[in-house]
């Protein structure tokens, strides 16, 4: 579900997790513009019968001089039924939009206080992880700084094609119950279905219902929003598009059971513009006081003039500002999004699930609606696909580490390879040479390390500018590297041979500087941290648990730097 721009999306962005992560929008300089309906339909149209990234797509937007609604394709291939603002899709992590709403209101009502710990809202016997004096609060859920992972490390689904659906409140407090946060509470922003879940959960029990009923009394009704829902009704059932995957094919939807919160609504473009209209303001709304509240809190995401705000995410450039989430389930995909300062809205829902580089199909389109220099994705990128032999194949399924909570599952079937990392989408791999293979979407592209036998031993993951690599792993995941680091001290000439820049992507730069005895890094749209010896060459950070270690040439020069963190670890070559 999914960061973009790197977060984020029910399915955000499909695998990479990092302290920095490679920014996947470019950066827009002109006014957004909405262009005419046949121009938006051109759009759909092309991404639908050209790309084939798609079977149907609902567009609307809202702006002051009204609503409309521009729509293509089918609600299942086949169905001469067309789509209208009424069709009905899974909006992903949209959800978490409605999750941190239904938060501010509760919290301007009295009924909690966004700096009450999570804690005082589930069983007392539930050991929630704290680190210091400093406990996980309802705000830190909402803001995704809780310092909790993307997924917990105990979701192993029954169902792959329904993963959420047997994920029980039971198994979300034992995994709370024995983590252990791998850094400070509020230091950095890292998106987490998991802490999403888990507000949502803790806010139904502090309402005494469940989370559906929750978000239809305190945000649909209140709203009008009368097809929001997750629990469909026979007439909504009838509305419903059928979910596909980026092969086209027909797949279930979901059901969610104690991580509702991060994912589980149903809606239509027509609800979903009447709510972007209640979150523009300024017309009279129920909800006045509420959605104000999530854009009060502002934390860095990473990426140059991205911020993650209470279930939001914004881009800032010059004096305009756009407000946006996207999310994808394994059969949708979905994005709303305003321009405050031009009180326009976009909505764009597909009945399919697909990854253009590091963002679900449809949120560039969303993005360029509201500003037309926000690039739209091309075609699908072209690749030279071979065969290799089955006997190969098999030589590289099994288990592989990305992070201390995400997993690379390799298997093989009908003579082709496929990839699923925890909780996401199973996707395709097709080779180019015997050991290096793509998707089809997403942009990924993985090349495997074997030994003598021709067995893996490891893989490296490229997508959107990032590497990362992953080991083989036998079993469940070990868990996360844990080390008592011993400071040291180095002389301000051997600090110096590590100042300079350090490319971990095309956009993405690692500075090392040094100030008296102190040196720093900062990545590109982020805090400058202090980085702390341990070794000649190995640094530690204290605000999250990562290492930097240096690579030197034979002659002693200083040629790259190595991020390690939660299981992963990226390169990132010295530039002049």
């Amino acid at each position: 579900m999914g960061e973009t721009a790197v977060t984020h999306k029910f399915i955000h962005i499909i695998f990479a997790a990092a302290l920095w992560t490679p920014a996947a929008l470019a950066q827009p300089s002109a006014e957004p513009v909405f262009p005419s309906d046949s121009e938006i339909r051109k759009l759909l149209v092309q991404r639908i019968d050209e790309y084939r990234q798609g079977v149907g797509m609902v567009a609307g937007v809202v702006d002051p001089s009204g609503r409309r609604i521009v729509a293509y394709g089918a609600l299942d291939k086949g169905d001469p039924r067309r789509l209208d603002g009424n069709t009905v899709f899974e909006i992903g992590s949209v959800t978490k939009v409605f999750t941190a709403l239904t938060l501010a209101e509760m919290a301007r009502r009295g009924e909690v206080d966004l700096s009450d710990p999570v804690a005082k809202y589930l069983p007392a016997d539930v050991k929630v992880p704290r680190r210091g004096n400093r406990q996980i609060t309802l705000e830190d859920l909402a803001a995704h700084t809780s310092g909790l992972p993307r997924m917990p490390s105990n979701f192993k689904p029954g169902d792959p094609a329904n993963p959420y659906a047997d994920y029980t409140a039971d198994l979300l407090y034992r995994f709370l119950s024995t983590y252990e946060l791998p850094r400070e509470i509020g230091s950095l922003y890292e998106y987490s279905n998991l802490g999403a879940g888990l507000l949502g959960h803790a806010l139904a029990r502090r309402a005494g219902m469940d989370y559906e009923a929750l978000v239809l009394a305190r945000i649909c009704r209140p709203l009008g929003l009368a097809d929001t829902r997750i629990t469909l009704s026979p007439e909504m059932k009838s509305r419903l598009a059928a979910g596909h995957n980026d092969k086209l094919e027909r797949v279930p939807g979901f059901q969610f059971d104690a991580l509702a919160g991060a994912g589980a609504l149903r809606s239509t473009a027509n609800d979903m513009l009447l709510f972007l209209a209640a979150a523009m303001g300024p017309e009279p709304s129920p909800l006045a006081e509420a959605f104000p509240a999530l854009l009060r809190i502002r934390v860095p995401m990473g990426v140059p003039r991205m911020q993650g705000a209470l279930g939001w995410q914004t881009y800032s450039r010059g004096g305009s500002e756009i407000i946006w989430k996207d999310g994808g389930t394994f059969g949708y995909s979905a994005f709303i999004g305003y321009d405050p300062k031009r009180h326009a809205g976009v909505v764009l829902l597909s009945n399919t699930f697909t990854l253009s580089g590091t963002v679900t199909g449809v949120s560039d389109i969303g993005l360029h609606l509201l500003d037309s220099q926000f690039p739209l994705n091309g075609p699908p990128e072209k690749h030279r696909e071979i065969s290799v032999a089955p006997k190969t194949l098999d030589g590289y399924t099994g288990r592989y580490q990305l992070t201390s909570a995400m997993i690379l599952d390799v298997t093989a079937a009908d003579g082709r390879l496929a990839v699923q990392a925890t909780g996401q989408a199973k996707l395709d791999l097709f080779p180019e040479s015997e050991k290096e293979f793509f998707t089809k979407i997403g942009g990924i592209r993985i090349e495997f390390q074997t030994d003598s036998r021709g067995r893996a031993t490891g893989l490296t993951l490229r997508q959107g500018g990032a590497t990362l690599r992953a080991p083989r792993i036998e079993g469940d995941a070990p868990p996360p590297l844990r080390r008592d680091h011993k400071e040291i001290s180095l002389d301000a000439a051997v600090l110096d041979r590590y100042v300079g820049r350090y490319q971990l992507g095309p956009s993405f730069i690692v500075s090392i500087t040094r100030e008296d005895s102190h040196i720093y890094a900062q990545a590109s749209g982020q805090p400058k941290y202090e980085i702390f010896a341990e070794g000649e060459k190995e640094f530690f950070l204290k605000v999250v648990d990562a290492q930097i270690g240096f690579v030197t040439d034979d002659r002693g020069k200083v040629t790259e730097l190595v991020l390690h963190q939660n299981g992963a670890h990226q390169t990132a070559r010295r530039i002049e």
